[in-house]
């Protein structure tokens, strides 16, 4: 049964896995776009659908129901993940956390400041700075899996857990910065979910439906208030309680984490990917390759996760403030920050708050940088690992020591 698997090693193959369906879904997109199914496609992602109760509406159009809607569930797992992560994971020890920690901030700061400096001066495209920030774990450990069993176990769980720090600075991105006009009487409905979930956690209320009826009500609001939908899945998920009152041996926690993980790997990423990934190529030539918004996004992702991670991490080791995981060296550790400027599914999150509401004629195409970006990190960081790494090393236990 799944279930008694090692969660780390279940986890780990979940991903990877994942990872191999998004690169074919993001294919699938490019060539629906530059295809003669390219009406078929736009025609697809522009179906209107609205739900009415009441005096309530919510018409979008289907592209935006899959980046509010099913994004949301992905950030349910996100904060599912997370917590139990923090309270009995690899990040519940210190030890595990300072150097993957250390490298995130690296890996965000350094890609945003190299997007500014190309991008300054400009208005538009300002608000794209967060974009190449961003580390898609699927897509990394996906190119990770092609490498077979010469990967240590330590390099997957560094980069699972620096991916991990990526997603809590994008959660507080996206909450601090990526916000509409706020609606305060939606924004008190949504707050108003708050108390009701935190007596259903104190009593370790075990049902699921009650947490996603609360959630979805939460959902409503905050998508009514200018606050993104999304961020409802994060706090709904950190109610949800680790045992439950009735049998402390039951987690509801893990269940919901157990249940909804398939979906999101296998339906919910592919989904957005699919709608997302889908450019036009057709229209881009020089003017759009060398313009200075997907220009940064892909130096951001490319070079600036590169400096930054190893940087930050060089210098922790140096300075004696962490240490190297077991089974990784220095050439192991730059080819994995090179995976780290994946950015795939975030980014392309991020990229859509930031230019798809702007009311404002664009010469560029944000997704570009992030495709390109992404395949040089992977191709990359690819060949690092599978030239530093021996053909016959095998997965070690993660040392605890």
């Amino acid at each position: 049964m799944h279930r008694n698997k090692n969660p780390i090693t279940q986890f780990l193959r979940m991903e990877s896995a994942s990872g191999i369906l998004l690169m074919a879904t993001a294919i699938l997109a490019l060539l629906s776009a530059n295809s003669p199914l390219q009406p078929y496609y736009t025609w697809f992602l522009d179906i209107q659908v609205e739900i009415h109760i009441g005096a309530l509406q919510i018409a979008k159009p289907l592209l935006l129901w899959i980046n509010d809607g099913l994004m949301a569930v992905f950030f349910f797992l996100v904060g599912l993940e997370l917590k139990r992560e923090l309270i009995e994971g690899e990040l519940a020890d210190p030890r595990h956390i300072v150097l993957p920690g250390l490298g995130a901030i690296g890996g965000m700061a350094v890609p945003a400041l190299i997007y500014l400096m190309l991008n300054t001066d400009d208005p538009v495209a300002r608000p794209g700075w967060a974009i190449p920030t961003a580390t898609d774990i699927a897509f990394a450990l996906g190119i990770l899996a092609l490498l077979g069993p010469r990967v240590p176990l330590a390099i997957k769980i560094f980069l699972t857990s620096l991916a991990i720090f990526d997603d809590i600075g994008a959660i507080l991105i996206i909450a601090l910065f990526y916000t509409a006009d706020i609606s305060l009487t939606a924004l008190a409905v949504a707050t108003a979910c708050l108390p009701i979930l935190l007596i259903m956690n104190r009593r370790r209320v075990a049902a699921h439906s009650l947490y996603i009826a609360v959630g979805l009500i939460m959902w409503g609001a905050l998508l009514k208030s200018g606050v993104h939908a999304t961020l409802a899945g994060v706090v709904l998920a950190l109610f949800v309680p680790m045992r439950s009152g009735n049998d402390p041996g039951h987690s509801p926690l893990k269940e919901l984490e157990h249940d909804l993980h398939s979906a999101v790997a296998f339906f919910v990423l592919p989904v957005f990917a699919f709608a997302n990934a889908g450019i036009d190529l057709s229209r881009v030539g020089a003017e759009q390759l060398l313009h200075d918004v997907p220009l940064g996004i892909a130096l951001g992702l490319f070079v600036g996760k590169q400096i930054g991670i190893f940087a930050i991490c060089w210098l922790a080791v140096r300075l004696g403030l962490a240490s190297l995981p077991r089974d990784m060296g220095w050439a192991a550790l730059y080819g994995t920050t090179a995976l780290c400027g994946i950015g795939f599914t975030m980014s392309l999150f991020i990229g859509a708050l930031a230019f798809e509401t702007s009311g404002i004629e664009r010469i560029f195409d944000e997704r570009l940088g992030i495709l390109l970006g992404s395949l040089a990190s992977g191709g990359l960081g690819y060949l690092v690992l599978r030239a530093v790494l021996p053909d016959d090393a095998v997965t070690q236990p993660h040392d605890r020591a």
